[in-house]
C-alpha cells in the first residue's frame, strides 16, 4: 500500500485528496481525517490497519519490499526529499527557506545556518500537523524531548552529540537503517544536502516518536557498511 494507492481509494470514496501524485500533502490529510470522521475512525490522518481495512475492504494492497510503511508518513516525506541541497555561499535554497517560513521561524533566514532540525521539524510538522514540536526546533539536542523515548528502530528520531558529549552542540535525523558500527540516518545538512548518512553508534543519545503517530512497530534494517566513511561533523 503506497500513497497513490491511497489517494485513488479516498476519491473513489468521494472525498477528495487532491492530484494523484504519490505527495501525502494537505488535501491527502484533509480526505483521510474526512474518511475517518465519517466512519468512527480515530482521526489522525494516518491509514493505520483499521483505516486501511475500512477504506480498501478485503483487498488492502500488500507493501512493497523494503516499502515505507504509509504509517510512518513522516519518514515517506524525509525519503522524497532525498537529494535536496543547500546553496553554497550567497543564495539559498527556496525548497529549506520555505520549510522555515510554513513553520514561522522567522530567526531562519539562510541555508548557511545548520538545518538538520529544521528537516526534521517539516518533515513531522507537515505530516503529523498535531503533533508538539520542541520549542526550539531548529536546536538537533531539542528533539531528546519529542514526543516519547523509544529504541532505535525505522522512523525514529535519532539525537545524537557533535564534537563532544558536553558540546551542547548535536545532529538529528531518521533512523534508516543500521550496522555494527553506525546508525545509518536520513537526515538534512548532512554533506550539505539531505543524504543517508553514516553516524557512529558512540555519538548517540536519545531515540524520540512522535506522540500523535501510531505505536512504534520495532522495524530494524541492517544494512553494509559499502566503504563509507562514518560521519564526525554534520554543520
Amino acid at each position: 500500500m503506497n500513497t497513490i494507492e491511497i489517494q485513488r481509494a479516498l476519491r473513489a470514496a468521494g472525498f477528495d485528496p487532491g492530484e494523484i501524485d504519490g505527495v501525502r500533502g494537505r488535501q491527502t490529510i484533509a480526505a483521510t481525517k474526512a474518511f475517518q470522521a465519517q466512519h468512527g475512525l480515530a482521526v489522525d490522518g494516518i491509514v493505520g490497519p483499521s483505516t486501511a481495512a475500512q477504506l480498501f475492504g478485503q483487498a488492502v494492497p500488500k507493501d512493497e519490499t523494503f516499502a515505507i510503511p504509509t504509517t510512518m508518513p513522516w519518514v515517506e516525506e524525509a525519503f522524497h526529499l532525498l537529494g535536496t541541497r543547500e546553496i553554497p555561499g550567497r543564495g539559498s535554497n527556496e525548497a529549506i527557506m520555505g520549510w522555515a517560513e510554513e513553520l514561522a521561524l522567522t530567526s531562519y533566514n539562510d541555508d548557511d545556518i545548520p538545518w538538520c532540525g529544521l528537516f526534521v521539524a517539516h518533515c513531522i510538522g507537515s505530516q503529523l500537523p498535531e503533533e508538539k514540536l520542541p520549542r526550539s526546533p531548529l536546536g538537533a539536542r531539542s528533539w531528546a524531548k519529542l514526543g516519547n523515548t523509544t529504541s532505535p528502530q525505522l522512523g525514529a528520531v535519532m539525537v545524537f552529540w557533535r564534537e563532544s558529549r558536553n558540546s551542547g552542540k548535536g545532529h538529528v535525523g531518521f533512523y534508516w537503517a543500521e550496522d555494527g558500527d553506525a546508525y545509518h540516518i536520513l537526515g538534512g545538512n548532512q554533506s550539505n544536502a539531505v543524504t543517508v548518512t553514516r553516524v557512529a553508534r558512540d555519538r548517540f543519545l536519545d531515540a524520540r516518536w512522535p506522540s500523535t503517530a501510531l505505536r512504534p512497530s520495532g522495524i530494524t534494517r541492517q544494512a553494509s557498511k559499502n566503504g563509507k566513511v562514518l560521519s564526525q561533523n554534520e554543520a
